[in-house]
């Protein structure tokens, strides 16, 4: 449970407000790139399709991506939560928190305050789930047991912009085109096989460019899927800043995430950097460029009122203290991957 002792409101230190030529600018690259990059994961699908079935090949991709959609958006957030074993938290475990979440959930404009669930995991991570309606945001054990009150908001408010702006059925339509181009991959494959021989006897009816793009479709979607979540994280942190007026929060929560993320020995041989990373193999974008654009954002000027401080919450911000037992089991090996 939190520690925190109602008292009269003291004096916050002058934090600047956001600049709100800055926000808009970051706004309208962001839903630029996150168009341009789902139009051309459809346009890649399309071509496929048209390659193996011609014209009416388009149609039936058609017919298969929207009966997907369909059923797809009928799995339950709770099925994703029980993989991770997740728990419920409940007002009673940490009611300042409960207090922040309603906040922001009335700021983004929620019909339902999104369900805040306990993740045991000494990694630190938070994750949305669901749609609009039945949405939930998991919290891991190494998250709340690493941050503060202003750096959780943070990302509680990262989380909520994701669940605001359908971010998670937007990747969900990612991943359908991702997993659209790689079945028509395997028929490519397949198509590539049959006309070997007729290849050799100089007589292969098939291009073999096309089959070459066939074969390479999941590649060039992968890149764009990664490319577009990338995108929606700039566009998560944008409105974060904006729900909470305090961009620093995020930022140091950012901070602590990225040193966590680093392993034992790198921060031994190599200190204060880290291991290169392809910035196209990325899901997230790096954290420096993420601090800098939250930076970017405060404009010199009268003070701007943050959530903690709508709340009554007053410096020194109280630290958390997570309400399960501390995680010390190692991770297994499990279908969605290496989980504790």
């Amino acid at each position: 449970m939190l520690f925190f002792v109602p008292t009269r409101p003291r004096r916050r230190r002058t934090l600047a407000p956001l600049n709100a030529e800055e926000q808009r600018r970051h706004k309208l690259r962001n839903m630029a790139q996150s168009a341009l990059l789902l139009g051309g994961m459809a346009l890649l699908v399309a071509v496929c399709g048209w390659i193996l079935f011609g014209p009416i090949g388009l149609l039936g991709v058609a017919v298969v991506a929207v009966a997907i959609l369909l059923f797809g958006s009928r799995l339950s957030a709770q099925m994703v939560l029980r993989m991770y074993k997740a728990q419920p938290l409940s007002p009673r475990h940490m009611p300042e928190v409960f207090r922040v979440i309603e906040h922001l959930a009335d700021r983004a404009g929620l019909e339902r305050v999104p369900q805040l669930y306990y993740v045991p995991s000494a990694m630190m991570n938070a994750f949305a789930v669901g749609r609009r309606e039945d949405a939930a945001i998991g919290v891991t054990d190494g998250l709340l047991r690493a941050l503060n009150l202003r750096e959780l908001t943070g990302v509680l408010a990262h989380e909520m912009s994701h669940i605001r702006n359908n971010d998670v059925r937007l990747m969900g339509i990612a991943d359908l085109a991702a997993r659209l181009t790689r079945m028509m991959s395997l028929i490519g494959a397949g198509l590539l096989l049959l006309s070997l021989p007729m290849w050799l006897q100089g007589g292969s009816p098939v291009s073999f460019v096309l089959i070459l793009l066939l074969i390479f479709a999941p590649q060039l979607t992968t890149l764009l899927q990664l490319a577009l979540s990338r995108a929606r994280e700039f566009d998560a942190d944008l409105d974060a800043a904006g729900l909470t007026g305090d961009p620093a929060g995020l930022s140091s929560a950012l901070a602590k995430l990225e040193r966590q993320q680093r392993g034992h020995w790198e921060q031994i041989l190599m200190p204060g950097r880290k291991l290169p990373e392809a910035s196209l193999l990325r899901s997230h974008p790096p954290t420096k460029d993420r601090i800098a654009r939250l930076n970017a954002l405060y404009e010199r000027g009268q003070e701007q009122p943050t959530t903690l401080s709508a709340l009554g919450f007053v410096d020194p911000v109280p630290e958390l203290i997570a309400p399960m037992a501390r995680v010390t089991a190692r991770p297994r090996g499990r279908l969605i991957g290496y989980w504790y």
